[in-house]
């Protein structure tokens, strides 16, 4: 009871803390272990993020989760969060299930439909097909997805709903892809958020030095830091070499078509961490369909796959129009945010300031839609090879293909030299490109059925 008192003077007391939540934690913690024999779990991590420093990260990303998850529409709000269960689900992020499956019951949702998909409305499990297919393979996306859909008889969709579907499940697709890309760390009560085992010397279990999580030696450390002192330098140079060239010459639109196929097929061959077996959690799983359903390049196996050509078929001048006239204001907010990513800029690469980022920007929002077979036509896709190089693309490709499987080791082994903020902008990047990608597809296959 004498610690019980302590608590309770310390919470009737004005100047109560996080560290007094701490401290009577603690004496609850050690309560616990010697009078009852009851095992506490400890968290895995300390602070939102596996990888990022707390206090460099935390306020980037609450700034950009709030602005991001503003959006009304016409599904109700149950509708809303299920949605983004189904989303977050494809990739397996708990941390984001979990928020909406609070979410989800706190506006009324039935909590039967948690129990999988199966046990939600007809009008959601028809959904599953095209949640699958945008999160994995969009370009597979085609008029009779969207069909099959507006005419389901009782179950069918209306065009805004539909319009609010598609918007949510890219949201959330690429938002999974932030959460892994930050390795936000899932909190103490979900699964990967808590362990039994003892803290050892390194304050790190075999569990984390297994995904890559854990300390390398100093050895290691000093030497990584030998071999990239200059990075930084050499990519600065780059850039002004190939401003330098586009001034003098500008290539030809049969190179540039050349360049762009060269570079589509190159970042097939960019490995990722697919040959890994990721261990589907069945809190997650339940809420989708097909679970071995994943990314797949686009010639694999000799299927070929016409490229997207955005000078047919842009957000700019097709998608924006399409969605503010049946989603209305939300294109405003999609254009926005998409250009706040886009532009985001303090005009530093690590130590140096003044540096123009436009063109290392335009390249890794390019790098990403090539990946998807989205091509413009005003681009040299040659200069991608020039300012990312393999670990970087490695890193792209995982996060933004199969965020689940990112790890520290990817994180940290790009852009060495880059402060924690400047990779968290890559993040935003990333996560931009590959939903306003998502979206594209989606869109344009709307707007085939409509015509």
């Amino acid at each position: 009871m004498r610690h019980a008192t302590a608590a309770t003077e310390t919470m009737e007391n004005n100047s109560f803390t996080v560290t007094d939540l701490y401290k009577i934690c603690t004496h609850c913690e050690r309560l616990s272990k010697k009078d009852l024999g009851v095992s506490i779990p400890r968290p895995l991590g300390n602070g939102p993020s596996r990888f990022i420093p707390e206090k460099e990260y935390l306020e980037s990303f609450l700034r950009t989760q709030h602005y991001l998850l503003q959006m009304d529409g016409p599904l109700s709000l149950h509708y809303r969060h299920y949605i983004g269960i189904m989303a977050a689900a494809r990739h397996q992020c708990s941390y984001l299930v979990n928020l909406h499956v609070n979410d989800f019951l706190q506006v009324g949702g039935d909590p039967k439909w948690l129990n999988g998909l199966d046990g939600a409305p007809q009008k959601l499990q028809a959904l599953g097909e095209l949640n699958k297919i945008l999160a994995h393979r969009p370009w597979l996306l085609t008029k009779a997805h969207i069909e099959h859909l507006l005419k389901a008889e009782e179950h069918s969709w209306s065009l805004a709903e539909l319009i609010h579907a598609v918007v949510l499940l890219t949201h959330y697709h690429s938002l999974a892809s932030f959460t892994f890309g930050c390795g936000i760390t899932p909190e103490i009560h979900s699964d990967g958020g808590h362990t039994f085992r003892p803290v050892s010397l390194s304050q790190y279990c075999v569990c984390d030095i297994a995904n890559g999580n854990g300390h390398g030696n100093d050895l290691e450390e000093r030497r990584g830091s030998h071999q990239v002192s200059g990075e930084v330098e050499v990519l600065i140079e780059r850039m002004k070499q190939l401003q330098e060239c586009r001034d003098e010459e500008e290539a030809s639109q049969e190179e540039m078509a050349t360049r762009f196929e060269r570079e589509k097929t190159e970042s097939m061959l960019v490995a990722t961490a697919e040959d890994e077996e990721c261990v589907q959690s069945r809190d997650v799983s339940r809420h989708f369909e097909d679970p071995s359903y994943g990314y797949k390049d686009f010639s694999r196996r000799g299927e070929h796959v016409p490229t997207f050509r955005v000078q047919d078929y842009s957000w700019e001048d097709h998608g924006y129009s399409l969605v503010n006239r049946l989603y209305p204001d939300v294109g405003q907010l999609l254009d926005e945010k998409f250009q706040m990513a886009y532009n985001l800029t303090y005009n530093t690469m690590a130590m140096h300031k003044d540096v123009d980022t436009s063109m290392l920007r335009r390249a890794i929002w390019n790098y990403i839609h090539c990946m998807f077979g989205i091509r413009y036509d005003d681009y040299d896709y040659g200069e991608i090879n020039q300012l990312l190089d393999r670990s970087f693309k490695v890193y792209i490709k995982t996060m933004v293909c199969s965020p689940e499987k990112t790890t520290k080791r990817m994180y940290e082994s790009f852009w060495r030299q880059f402060q924690h903020s400047e990779k968290v902008h890559v993040n935003l990047l990333l996560m931009e490109a590959r939903m306003q990608a998502e979206l594209l597809y989606a869109l344009r296959a709307i707007t085939c059925y409509m015509t």
